[in-house]
């Protein structure tokens, strides 16, 4: 990684992931977006990982994309010219990614978000499980502003979160809204005055759950997006037979019946 993102892993498995770059309120530029994609897949790695909490250094969590990024918005590789279109990273290209990447996670990702958040990081934002917010944080959809659409993987991401009239209203006015309305529309989870310390509240009560339990649940909340209501019956009952009778899942009965902490053990085979 880069040093425009920082993490830290503590030792409940908690990863505290830091946009870090301060004096351009966090803006995306090329070197953040390799920084992004970096961190995810060091997550993606490491099997102690329980719970993400993500959010920006400094006065924001991210101003949206750097304008000096409009200028060229493919780029160049080995001699090969990337646009857009060209999926590098699965069904994504590399900015979707940046957004979407959070999402594919195999746990909760939690974004605490301040200040504001405009453009492509209410986009990376929007990539999280659950977004806690301050009253008085500025969001936007603001691609409008500059003649463009979000294509951060954020009306993938709207689609679920608010209603269709609600998307369409954000997306074709940019207009800027606080947390209190963001919470009332769906963008938002929660809205008080420290959203970073609830965030790590929440994440540390994730990590202290079967790590196996909560991996099973954000696939099938990841599946139910999109998919049909036969698949996900099959889906639930797939991975509770997994789950039920697993080295975790014993302990995490154990545990509540002896009213103590439990220790978890190593993680289940992905499917």
């Amino acid at each position: 990684m880069n040093d425009r993102v920082v993490i830290h892993l503590d030792n409940e498995g908690v990863a505290d992931v830091r946009l870090n770059r301060a004096d351009k309120m966090n803006a995306l530029d090329s070197e953040m977006i390799e920084g992004i994609l970096a961190a995810q897949d060091r997550l993606r790695a490491e099997p102690r990982l329980r719970a993400v909490v993500l959010h920006g250094e400094g006065r924001a969590f991210c101003a949206g994309l750097d304008i000096s990024r409009f200028r060229s918005m493919g780029t160049e590789e080995n001699g090969r010219r990337y646009t857009l279109a060209d999926r590098t990273h699965g069904i994504a290209n590399a900015p979707q990614q940046t957004a979407w990447g959070w999402r594919d996670l195999p746990v909760p990702v939690i974004a605490a978000v301040h200040g504001v958040a405009f453009g492509g990081g209410l986009q990376i934002a929007l990539g999280a499980d659950i977004r806690y917010v301050t009253s008085d944080v500025k969001l936007s959809v603001m691609e409008i502003k500059w003649g463009l659409v979000p294509d951060m993987a954020g009306i993938a991401l709207l689609r679920e979160l608010v209603r269709g009239d609600v998307a369409r209203e954000l997306t074709f006015s940019g207009r800027i809204i606080n947390g209190d309305e963001a919470v009332r529309v769906g963008l938002a989870t929660w809205v008080g005055a420290d959203p970073l310390a609830h965030a790590r509240e929440m994440a540390r009560n994730i990590a202290r759950s079967s790590p196996d339990a909560i991996r099973a649940a954000k696939r099938l909340l990841n599946r139910s997006a999109d998919g049909d209501a036969a698949a996900l019956l099959v889906s639930e009952s797939r991975e509770q037979e997994r789950l039920m009778g697993s080295p975790n899942q014993l302990e995490a009965v154990r545990a509540g019946m002896e009213q103590r902490a439990a220790a978890f053990g190593d993680l289940l085979k992905e499917p």
